[in-house]
């Protein structure tokens, strides 16, 4: 019996998950692509020392939230390729800390789940 079975997920349910995960791979990566791609045109307009010294407030809170943005989804696309892999190793919907089974309606609204809520929840307190 593969982890997928011991999981309870169907090989349907897998490849929709699958699915799912590339699609939001490349729609994630599409997204960055557009930001640092506007990002080197504006450079390019500006400049590097005229953006520095014309940045206000408002430009500082905004790329703050840029970054902020881009380290979410970074870690985003790192979780989806490790679920991808955990799809390929058979034990995708296992929690990578516990082994323990991560609930259908977890993977169903976040493919991309790798923990439990509960694991997931203390490793954001670390953070």
């Amino acid at each position: 019996m593969s982890s997928q079975q011991h999981a309870g997920l169907s090989r349907e349910f897998i490849e929709r998950q699958r699915q799912q995960l590339i699609a939001l791979r490349n729609q994630l990566m599409r997204g960055e692509e557009d930001s640092l791609e506007h990002e080197r045109a504006f450079r390019l307009e500006h400049g590097d020392e005229a953006a520095e010294e014309e940045e206000d407030a408002q430009d500082m809170a905004q790329r703050e939230i840029d970054q902020a943005l881009h380290d979410v989804n970074k870690r985003r696309v790192a979780n989806i390729e490790r679920a991808l892999q955990k799809i390929e190793e058979g034990s995708y919907g296992l929690s990578d800390l516990s082994g323990e089974p991560i609930p259908l309606s977890r993977l169903e609204t976040t493919p991309e789940a790798i923990l439990t809520v509960q694991e997931e929840g203390q490793r954001e307190t670390r953070r």
